[in-house]
């Protein structure tokens, strides 16, 4: 679990406290099972809310589902508002399941908490208590003021995994950053050529479509662009595109890329000031968005599109900019794909460049590790030991 700041964690820890000794009026696994509904619920709003967190929920009387929502955007009202109005006055004395603590305090929507103890609400289970210091413990003691029972922390890992990438603003103020690459059997991301389509398989790929789904934006360097002259879009019809970012300090680029197909998703180039005022010009009666960094790091990439108030950006980078943004900290997650491949090649790529350590004792850990099978490619998700 996170680590909160003190305030926070203090209202936290009374949260879980004052629920110990309570007898749960419903079994454990019909509550396991309604917060995985509100888990699903949420997901319906992928890449679609920040900096807000995805939060789904559903109200049930006497074992029966009677009200549903889950939380659409930013300025538009929250999950439970959604669940009380399809319930109605079936509310009353009902229970009300989220994922995430229920707010109690006014920003672009009145707070929930109140919503909650007006619609009559016998019960409130809540998946993690919100890390925002705005919230952080605040709702739950609201409702329990107010005489409903509240339970906490069901299916929590899962509700925590969910907003893993809110949880990170809040605490760092920067968005989440997940390092995705795929690389043969023997750690090559492209043969010696630079020709890399394809490393993986058709399930890896779609897989990856799906990512960039929950994702604000996806970062790449000009090398891939002038390479791979990838799309960096989800495929699918009607889904959320992310913001395509590359990061290129000479805007030396293609004139011909299908990034500058900007009907098809949004792409905005971070470059240093001054560089390549000629296609800098055809750039921008293409649509696409130029913005000056200094410096042009992945730091600062990251601290731009924090302002921007994303919550997760995918890296689909290169080597070299990989290893930039793991040594500067804007690298949390590792989405790694290995393909039964070997294509050998001293000089072919691998996914991550030099990042000036000489031992394999000075090797960055990774932690949360686990693996599983997409197609006939194998799936690495870890989370990197670093201080963000």
């Amino acid at each position: 679990m996170a680590t909160f700041p003190a305030q926070a964690q203090s209202n936290i820890n009374l949260a879980y406290e004052q629920q110990e000794g309570k007898t749960l009026k419903m079994s454990e696994d019909f509550d396991a099972a309604m917060m995985r509904r509100c888990i699903e619920l949420a997901r319906c709003a992928l890449g679609k809310t920040a900096p807000n967190p995805l939060v789904g929920s559903a109200i049930a009387k006497n074992g029966i589902i009677v009200g549903e929502g889950f939380h659409p955007g930013a300025g538009q009202p929250h999950a439970e508002i959604f669940a009380l109005r399809q319930a109605g006055e079936q509310a009353l004395g009902a229970t009300l399941y989220v994922n995430l603590e229920p707010c109690n305090h006014y920003g672009r929507t009145p707070p929930c908490s109140e919503a909650l103890i007006a619609a009559g609400v016998a019960k409130v289970v809540v998946g993690m208590v919100d890390p925002n210091p705005l919230v952080a413990g605040g709702g739950i003691a609201r409702l329990r003021e107010a005489g409903i029972e509240v339970v906490v922390g069901v299916e929590e890992e899962a509700c925590q995994k969910l907003n893993e990438a809110f949880v990170h603003r809040i605490l760092y103020r920067r968005p989440f950053g997940i390092l995705k690459y795929a690389m043969t059997l023997d750690g090559k991301i492209a043969a010696s050529t630079g020709h890399s389509a394809w490393v993986t398989g058709e399930e890896a790929r779609r897989e990856v479509h799906g990512w960039r789904v929950a994702c604000d934006a996806v970062i790449v360097g000009g090398s891939t662009v002038r390479l791979d002259n990838p799309r960096l879009t989800s495929h699918q019809v009607g889904s959320h595109n992310p913001l395509r970012v590359v990061m290129t300090r000479t805007l030396n680029l293609p004139k011909v890329s299908r990034l500058w197909e900007t009907g098809d998703a949004p792409t905005l180039i971070l470059t240093s000031q001054g560089s390549n005022p000629e296609l800098r010009e055809f750039l921008e009666t293409k649509g696409v968005e130029v913005v000056d960094l200094s410096p042009l790091t992945p730091a600062s990439a990251m601290a731009y599109l924090y302002d921007r108030s994303f919550l997760s950006v995918l890296w689909e980078c290169g080597g070299t900019l990989a290893a930039s943004a793991i040594a500067d900290g804007s690298i949390q997650k590792v989405l790694a794909f290995i393909a039964p491949k070997i294509v050998g090649g001293a000089s072919a790529p691998s996914p991550v460049g030099d990042l000036g350590l000489a031992k394999m004792t000075d090797a960055i850990d990774l932690e949360r590790v686990t693996w599983r099978s997409v197609g006939v490619d194998c799936l690495f998700e870890g989370y990197l030991k670093l201080n963000c």
